[in-house]
Formats: structure tokens, C-alpha cells, sequence
């Protein structure tokens, strides 16, 4: 990847709607280059798609919790069924799995604490665990999907 394939992923992660001209006048490309590293770029996994960002409450999800999970399992069964489970879950964001005191980082957006607790019951019942601590977000002060482009490693 180069410089240029670096400009074009810098703007594509700020507007994906561009069109392929537009991108290529910003990065100093003629449309046709320009389209063939964006598909190059997108047969080769680093842009995985092209996506609207929904302003969570416009749409009533103004609640936004991380919730931080310890298991007493660890076995590899327990895991696949706990990543399915918890994956299924359309409020779940953001899953992780942790290093340190805490196992699995979750980041749930729902509509109020009430859609919260609902939420809540659901994640216990499904599967068996040690603790949950959830952490409510009062403000949300910065939120981003655009990814700080590294520059190209020197020789």
C-alpha cells in the first residue's frame, strides 16, 4: 500500500459517497486509477464495505452502555456459544474479548435503562456468568469510524 492508496482510504472513510472522480481529483488521480486501487483495496480486505453512519439519537438509541463481563469458563466450547449468542444480539455494537481483570467488553446502545434491563435479562439467561458491570455513557464528547492512516514505513 501506498501513499496514495492511503490518501484514498482517508477520504473514503470521510465521505464513502463520493463519487470514484472525486475521489481521484483529491488524491491526484484520473477516475479509472482511481477506481482500480479502490477495488484492488476492497478485493484485498482492507476496506471490508461502505456504510451510512446513523446518528444513534435521531433513531432513539440514546443510550449507550459498556458492559464488562468475567466468566468462570474459559473453555473453547463455552466461548463459540457465548460469541454466537452475544453476536445475535442486535444492541451489541462493539464485542471484545479482553486481556486482564476483565474477560469480554461489550458496548450496547438501547433506548433507555428500561430497554437496558431487557437487554440485561436476555444476556443472563442466555448463558451462564461470573459477573456483569455495566458502565452508562453520559455524554458522548467524540465518536469516530475513521481510522488514523499510518503512513508508509521508511526504508
Amino acid at each position: 500500500m501506498d501513499a496514495i492508496d492511503r490518501k484514498i482510504l482517508a477520504v473514503v472513510q470521510q465521505d464513502a459517497s463520493l463519487s470514484v472522480a472525486e475521489i481521484g481529483q483529491r488524491v491526484g488521480l484520473s477516475s479509472t486509477p482511481c477506481w482500480k486501487r479502490l477495488q484492488r483495496l476492497e478485493a484485498d480486505g482492507v476496506i471490508q464495505r461502505r456504510v451510512a453512519i446513523i446518528d444513534p439519537d435521531k433513531i432513539g438509541l440514546g443510550v449507550t452502555v459498556y458492559v464488562s463481563i468475567e466468566t468462570g469458563d474459559h473453555s473453547n466450547e463455552w466461548l463459540k456459544h457465548f460469541a454466537e449468542t452475544v453476536s445475535a444480539m442486535p444492541e451489541v455494537m462493539e464485542f471484545y474479548r479482553m486481556a486482564g481483570d476483565v474477560d469480554y467488553m461489550l458496548r450496547v446502545v438501547v433506548t433507555d435503562i428500561a430497554g437496558y434491563d431487557t437487554f440485561y435479562k436476555k444476556l443472563i439467561a442466555a448463558i451462564p456468568l461470573k459477573n456483569v458491570t455495566s458502565r452508562f455513557a453520559m455524554e458522548r464528547i467524540k465518536s469516530t469510524t475513521a481510522l488514523p492512516i499510518p503512513d508508509a514505513p521508511r526504508r
